[in-house]
This record gives structure tokens, sequence and C-alpha cells, in this order.
């Protein structure tokens, strides 16, 4: 059991803190009563104290005393506000967390169930000094990334100049867009593409049937809600926020609703998530002949074009030439378990293992099949396998769905 130990003077705190569940409260007048309260007499044992935010002076001294003398110890500062330069000084001292001092006994207890919960992870200095393990990409890797990230950029660059001409001349809006993605280590970057559609996509929209999405269906919902039929994974006023900015987004926030953007789909947060609970095996909604996308924006598509601007991010070494897919936010969110962890552990790239046996197999790939082809490649890539992918890439690199 985690040992409570309050330092203030606070009778309506103090009477809360009492009436704490299942937990025995040492109350304290001042930080040197605290300190022997809060004394481990083994390495295992530990404290929470809460903190009664009082003149700042004194609190530094306090704070500083009792973390320094305290091994073990979880501090939460009772205090209405704290920002700026004070936020700062507060937490050099050594506070854990911050709670509102008139928080409920329910609030309270929350809290230290939290805390208790977390005991190994936050208490536990074995485990905060442990080395994090992350991936450093070989010398012959990140070398060959160089140069032929120059040279494409050089060669491709008469291609990649037509193309932004293009882009400007069919429609209003900037030539690239980023987006959050998330690679190696976790890391998140901005991640660059050509933009493929119209910056008044909203208006287009418009011209979406009900027969234009081909997965398509009725949802029937409670008897006090009414039938709708989803025909497009946007709202139109999700739509309109986010093309009023003349790009794509991996991820952009209106006033109401998260859009979430993946390299196959757009679709509102909202719908994501009654998909996933539901289970439903249609979740990726894809429209045919999307009017959205801009005639420039099929072809860069089709032919892979839209990607050339990710030369640049190999160049900065965000990504590797050959590599695992970087993910979106949300999808990268979802791959936190052990089990996925390795996809992580392995570079990111423009093109991957996954992405050439796909188009092997007309895109029919599960997302499990995907997941276990990052690791593989994680696993046992090297200088003649990143060599056969990039091969079949220019082989396969003409999508044969028209997207």
């Amino acid at each position: 059991m985690i040992g409570v130990v309050y330092l203030g003077n606070n009778q309506q705190t103090e009477e809360r803190l009492k009436y704490l569940p299942g937990r025995q409260v040492q109350f304290t007048k001042n930080y040197m009563e605290a300190a022997a309260a809060c004394k481990a007499e083994t390495h295992s044992e530990h404290h929470i104290l809460f903190y009664e935010k009082n003149v700042q002076a004194e609190d530094v001294t306090a704070l500083t005393y009792l973390k320094k003398n305290c091994q073990g110890l979880y501090i939460i500062l009772l205090t209405d506000k704290i920002e700026g330069e004070e936020r700062q000084q507060y937490q050099k001292c050594g506070i854990n967390d911050t709670l509102d001092p008139k928080a409920s006994v329910t609030d309270l207890n929350k809290k230290l169930q939290f805390i208790c919960d977390r005991e190994s992870i936050l208490f536990d200095d074995q485990v905060t000094k442990k080395p994090i393990l992350k991936f450093k990409i070989p010398l012959w890797k990140r070398i060959f990334d160089v140069v032929f990230s120059v040279l494409a950029l050089i060669i491709l660059s008469p291609v990649m100049l037509i193309t932004a001409i293009a882009i400007k001349l069919e429609s209003k809006g900037p030539v690239l867009f980023k987006s959050k993605r998330v690679g190696t280590n976790y890391t998140v970057f901005d991640f660059l593409k050509f933009r493929s559609m119209y910056s008044d996509a909203e208006k287009r929209l418009k011209e979406v049937s009900k027969n234009g999405n081909q997965y398509a269906e009725h949802r029937e919902q409670s008897d006090s809600e009414r039938k709708t039929v989803i025909t497009s994974p946007l709202g139109e006023e999700a739509e309109k926020e986010m093309y009023d900015m003349g790009m794509e987004s991996e991820m952009m926030i209106s006033d109401d609703e998260v859009m979430l953007v993946s390299d196959d789909f757009v679709m509102a947060e909202s719908d994501f998530n009654r998909q996933k609970e539901e289970d439903n095996n249609n979740a990726f909604v894809k429209i045919e002949n999307d009017p959205r996308v801009t005639k420039v924006g099929k072809f860069i598509r089709k032919f892979s074009i839209d990607e050339l601007p990710q030369l640049i991010n190999i160049l900065r070494g965000d990504m590797s030439v050959v590599g695992n897919r970087p993910l979106p936010l949300y999808e990268a969110e979802k791959l936190t378990a052990d089990s996925s962890i390795d996809r992580f552990m392995a570079p990111a790239g423009l093109t991957g293992l996954w992405q050439v046996e796909e188009r092997g197999k007309g895109g029919n790939m599960s997302a499990e099949e995907r997941k276990q082809l990052d690791i593989l490649y994680g696993q046992t890539y090297s200088f003649k396998l990143d060599m056969k992918i990039l091969f079949r890439t220019i082989f396969s690199f003409v999508q044969k769905e028209n997207v």
C-alpha cells in the first residue's frame, strides 16, 4: 500500500482527505514533519504527498528538501492555477502533478488510484534509469539514401516542376501539403506530397451520389433517430473546413470534427470510431470516380508522382528510400502493443515490402498482413533486400486502380 501524506493548513482539504476510502492519511504542518512521514524504510516503499501551495519562496525550499531526502516520493501540488515561469520553477523543484485544492473526495481518490495502478512505472528508479531502445539507421543505408535522393531530385526535377505548374494552372491552392506521420522510433515529422484535390472540394462533393461510394449502405439506428445513408466518409461542413485551406491534411480539426486522412481514404473521426465499434469490415470507405480529385491529381496518383516530394523527407533524414511506410497519427496510436512495436524499430520508407507485395496481390492485403510484413522487414532488412524491393517497385508503381 502506498502511503499518503498531506502538507498544508487547509481544513477543508484535510476533511476531504479523511474520507478517502480505505486510505490512512498522515497530516503534517511543515516540511520537516512531511519528510519524516515520507521517509522510506525500504526501496519498495513509496509515498504520495499532497502539498498545499503557499508562498513560492517557501515552497521552493520545502519541495527541494523533500525531493532530495525522500526516495519513492510522488508530489501533487494543490493549486488553483499555475503557469509561465512560476510553473517552471515548481517543476524544477520536483513536483509530479497538480490538482485543484477544491477537488472532491471522488477526484482525490481517482488520482490516487491512477498513481497506484502505475506504481511500478512512476516510482521504480530502476525503470526510469533503463536506457530507451532506439533504432539507429546503419551508415550504409544513410549514405545510399542521400545519394539516391540527391540524384533522383536532380533527374526528376523537370517532372516535379511540370507537376507543380500543372497543379497551379488547374486549381487554386498550394502545390504541396504537409501531414503529420509517425516513422522510426515513433518520431513524428511533416510528410510531403503534391496536392491532388481541388481547393473547393466541398462543392464538388455534392456530385457524389449514394452510388458513387461502392461501400455505401443504410445504417439502422434507434427508433428515436432517423435512418441515414452514408455516401461519403466526410460530412459537408467538415469537408468545407478542411478544403477551404486549399490542402489535404492528415488530421485537420474543425470546430465540430477531427478528420482522418490516410493514403487510401478520408473520413471523420466519429465515423471511424463508430465503424470500429461495430467491427465493420467496410470501414475504409472508397468513392469511385471521386470528383474532388483534380485531373492532374488522378494522373499523378496513378503514376505515384504525388509521392516525389518525399525525396526531400529522405534527404532530411525523416525516412529512407526503402522501409516501413510512415503511418498517420491515429493509425500509429493503435500500434503501441509489444507485438507491434517492432515495425517502428526499423527504417521508415518511401516504398517497402508490403507495398510491392500488396500490389502483387491486387491490393487485397489485410492490415494484419501489412503489419507482419513490416515487422519481417525490420528483422531481416539488408542492402540486398532493399535493392530487390526497389527493383520490384519500379515495375509496380503504376497503380491498377483508378483512385
